[in-house]
C-alpha cells in the first residue's frame, strides 16, 4: 500500500494501519507478586536467628545446603540434558580444599570456602573433556566412577587423615571473618555463633545459586541449552555451540557445588573420604529431590527439599524406616505424577512463580 492509498479521517490526518504486534513474554502479574513476596521471606529469613533455637538453625542450614545442590543438579540434567550420578565428587573435593586451606595452610574459612569452588572447577574442568565422550547411561555410571576414584585417592592422603578422615579444632573455627561480630551482637558462644554465622552463608549461596539459575535458563543461552538437549544435531545445524555450553554449564556447577560441600563440612567440622564423597547423602537425596518437586522447575526443588526435610525430622527415629518411606514415595509420585509435585500443579493450574517457558502473544 503507498502513502497516497492510505484512508483519510474526516480532519485529513492519515489513518494508521494498525497491525497485530508479536511479543515473546516469559514473566507474568503472578511472578512479579512472587518475587516481592519472595523478598519478604528472604528478609524474615535473614532475621531468623534473632528468635530462632539453635536446633531450627542447624535444620534449615541442611535445607538451605540441599537445596543449593538440588537446584545445582536440575538444571545440569533437568536443562542440560548431563544426568550426573557423581556430584559428590565436587562436594567431597569441595569439603577437601576447606579442610587443607583451613588446618595445612592456615587461611581464614570464609576465604577457604571461594577456594573449595575454585578447586572443583578445575577438576570439573579436567574431567569433563573424558566424560563427555560418554552420553545417557554411560554418562552417569562414568561420573559416579569418577567420584569413586576420588574417594580412595583422598583416603591415601595421610595429611588428611586418610581413610579416617580429621576435624578442625575450636581455635582454627575461631578464625572465621565475622565471627567475633554474631558473639558480641547475639551474646553467644562460638560454637552457635558460628552456626548463625554458616546460616547466613547458606541463605547466601541458596538465594544466588536460584536467581543466578533462573536467569540463566530465561537467557539466551539457557535456550540455546535447552535445544541441545532436545536435539544435539538440529541445534548444531543452526549454529549452537553444544559441546561448549555444557562445558561451560559443567564447570559452573562444579564450582558452586564444591562451595556448599565446603559450607556443609564447615558446619560439621569434622570429615572422612566416606562421608564427603557419599552417593547416598549428597547425590540420590538431591535426585529424590529434583524428582518429587519436579524436573526442570525452579519451585519443584523447594518442595522437595521441605519434603525430605519433614519425612526425615518425623522418621528418622525409626532408624532405617525413613529410607523405605522415601523411596515409597518416589515410587508413587513417579507413576501418579511423572512431572512431580510442582510440575503437575503448574500443568493443571498454569500457575509459575518462576516462569521459564516462552509464550508468544499478540497485541492489537
Amino acid at each position: 500500500m503507498t502513502v497516497d492509498s492510505i484512508p483519510m479521517t474526516a480532519s485529513g490526518e492519515r489513518e494508521k494501519a494498525s497491525a497485530p504486534v508479536w511479543q515473546i513474554r516469559v514473566g507474568t502479574r503472578l511472578s512479579r507478586a512472587a518475587a516481592i513476596a519472595g523478598l519478604a521471606v528472604v528478609v524474615v529469613l535473614a532475621l531468623l536467628p534473632m528468635i530462632a533455637s539453635r536446633n531450627l538453625i542447624q535444620d534449615l542450614i541442611f535445607v538451605f545446603t540441599m537445596l543449593a545442590l538440588a537446584q545445582l543438579w536440575n538444571v545440569l540434567a533437568g536443562w542440560g540434558g548431563l544426568v550426573s550420578v557423581g556430584q559428590q565428587a565436587f562436594v567431597g573435593l569441595g569439603a577437601y580444599a576447606l579442610f587443607a586451606g583451613v588446618v595445612v595452610v592456615g587461611i581464614d574459612p570464609v576465604v577457604a570456602i571461594l577456594l573449595a569452588g575454585a578447586v572443583a572447577a578445575v577438576a570439573a574442568a579436567v574431567l569433563g573433556p573424558l566424560l563427555f565422550r560418554l552420553e545417557g547411561p554411560y554418562f552417569a555410571i562414568g561420573s559416579w566412577v569418577a567420584a569413586e576414584a576420588l574417594r580412595l585417592i583422598y583416603a591415601q592422603f595421610k595429611s588428611l587423615g586418610g581413610g579416617t578422615g580429621m576435624s578442625i579444632s575450636p581455635s582454627e573455627l575461631s578464625q572465621m571473618t565475622g565471627l567475633k561480630a554474631v558473639q558480641a551482637l547475639f551474646g553467644l558462644r562460638a560454637g552457635a555463633a558460628r552456626d548463625i554465622l554458616i546460616y547466613w552463608l547458606a541463605l547466601l549461596l541458596v538465594v544466588l545459586v536460584t536467581l543466578s539459575i533462573y536467569a540463566f535458563v530465561r537467557s539466551r543461552m539457557g535456550l540455546a541449552l535447552a535445544a541441545s538437549r532436545d536435539n544435539a544435531l538440529a541445534a548444531r545445524s543452526v549454529g549452537v555451540r553444544t559441546g561448549r555450553i555444557r562445558y561451560f554449564l559443567w564447570v559452573v556447577v562444579a564450582f558452586a557445588t564444591g562451595m556448599v560441600g565446603a559450607l556443609v563440612y564447615l558446619q560439621k567440622a569434622r570429615i572422612s573420604p566416606d562421608a564427603a564423597f557419599s552417593v547416598t547423602d549428597w547425590t540420590a537425596y538431591v535426585i529424590f529431590i529434583v524428582v518429587i518437586g519436579g524436573v526442570r522447575t525452579i519451585e519443584g526443588p523447594m518442595i522437595g527439599v521441605l519434603t525430605l526435610w519433614l519425612l526425615i525430622s518425623y522418621l528418622s527415629q525409626f532408624g532405617s524406616l525413613y529410607l523405605v518411606v522415601l523411596g515409597i514415595v518416589a515410587i508413587l509420585i513417579m507413576l501418579f505424577m511423572p512431572r512431580g509435585i510442582w510440575g503437575e500443579t503448574a500443568r493443571h493450574w498454569n500457575v509459575r512463580l518462576f516462569p521459564t517457558q516462552r509464550v508468544l502473544s499478540r497485541n492489537s
